[in-house]
């Protein structure tokens, strides 16, 4: 199950940041972890673009693999909602 922030701890967590870095340094910060994301989110799609051009080029079906991920991933949810169910 996940979790999510509420808008409380969201507003508490912004103001810990305001005092302790100041409300100048705030743009500069949110900039930089910016540049972070894209970074990653980048590097994150050249792997998968690189992972499906090496399967394509090695004969892999790609998709069915995805399947069988999807299958495994659901069958593991169904065992441990019963787990939880029964706790």
């Amino acid at each position: 199950m996940l979790h999510f922030i509420s808008g409380g701890e969201i507003i508490f967590v912004f103001f810990i940041i305001l005092m302790i870095f100041g409300a100048d340094k705030i743009p500069e910060i949110a900039r930089g972890m910016g540049k972070g994301i894209r970074q990653v989110r980048d590097a994150t799609q050249e792997i998968k673009s690189e992972i499906k051009k090496s399967s394509k080029n090695k004969g892999i079906e790609t998709d069915k693999i995805t399947d069988d991920i999807s299958k495994v991933k659901e069958d593991l949810n169904d065992i441990t909602d019963s787990i939880k169910r029964d706790l």
